[in-house]
């Protein structure tokens, strides 16, 4: 499902100059960092590992009087790619000749980790800065952000000193243990990029290819149809969608709460009849996931978040008596 996971105009070729002043608290630093990730060129390779699993991608971001551009490359098991133009991203999958069609409203793909919405990040999180180091032959600031609660998980990042850029992320449970980590291994920052580097590699191949259109529909209509009695403190709810999570299933209503950090997505959709669900909390991955049946639906929480936040959310949810 992480093909489900959501414009800013700047100047081509910025210089990591024009970001070189220093923040002088955390909250200063995230605000460097969303700043950074939307207005920079940058391209590079990163590293994804979280448990036994570990992949390696290659992104090229472009921000120009257009907007914002972007390739991702996956460079290790099955060929994906994902390209993004402003809002519309388009994954390209060789092996199924599949492309799917969506939108970025709650894009998170690294090194666009953090939201716009920041403005109470202090409220539920202490944010102290690190002491600097080096990522990918980079001087970067350190960041923490430790929860005040058991309904998020800590996160710690590293930043480019002079530019913002996140370099590394690391996101740690309550235990201190690390659920998932990403890391740059070699970037360029802020310099024009060959727009070569943005072409999809199989968009000659796809002409006959199957194509999935995921985007989601507004329907705030519906939201009134539902009761959410367990308010999290701190995670706003977005905007109520439609949406086909698989070609063979009815839609689903699909809702995030989230507290610019954090994220718990909410799916909503009709039980299929000889189609057993598996109901009660499980991981799946970094995600913690949490099913129930309430009448004749399946309600299906998940997030990078713990087990208590997914399912004390999900037991509070009702549909309103008509």
């Amino acid at each position: 499902m992480r093909w489900i996971w959501p414009l800013a105009l700047a100047f081509a070729g910025s210089s990591p100059l024009a970001y070189a002043e220093q923040p002088a608290d955390g909250v200063a630093w995230l605000n460097k960092i969303v700043a950074a990730t939307q207005r920079l060129n940058y391209s590079g390779t990163f590293t994804y590992s979280s448990g036994n699993q570990m992949e390696t991608s290659r992104i090229t971001h472009v921000v120009d009087a257009s907007g914002e551009r972007e390739r991702l490359e996956v460079l290790d098991g099955s060929p994906r790619e994902v390209i993004r133009v402003n809002s519309e991203v388009k994954c390209y999958l060789p092996e199924e000749r599949t492309v799917i069609i969506d939108q970025s409203v709650h894009r998170r793909t690294f090194p666009a980790r953090l939201s716009d919405s920041l403005s109470s990040v202090a409220d539920y999180y202490r944010v102290r800065l690190g002491e600097m180091s080096r990522v990918a032959g980079r001087d970067s600031r350190m960041l923490s952000l430790e929860p005040k609660d058991g309904l998020r998980y800590g996160l710690q990042l590293w930043a480019d000193a002079a530019s913002g850029l996140l370099l590394r992320t690391r996101l740690v449970s309550e235990r201190g243990e690390t659920i998932e980590q990403f890391v740059f291994t070699d970037v360029s920052i802020g310099f024009p990029v060959d727009k070569e580097k943005l072409k999809p590699r199989f968009l000659n191949k796809s002409a006959d290819w199957r194509i999935v259109n995921a985007r989601a529909t507004d329907s705030p209509s519906h939201e009134g149809d539902w009761v959410f009695r367990a308010q999290l403190p701190g995670y706003q709810q977005g905007t109520w969608m439609r949406r086909k999570l698989q070609a063979d299933r009815p839609e689903a209503f699909h809702v995030v709460f989230s507290d610019g950090l954090a994220a718990i997505s909410v799916f909503i959709e009709p039980i299929r009849p000889n189609h057993p669900e598996r109901v009660g909390v499980f991981s799946s991955g970094p995600f913690n996931v949490y099913k129930r049946i309430h009448g004749d639906f399946v309600l299906t929480l998940l997030g990078e978040v713990p087990a208590t936040a997914v399912k004390l959310l999900g037991d509070g949810i009702e549909q309103r008596r008509k």
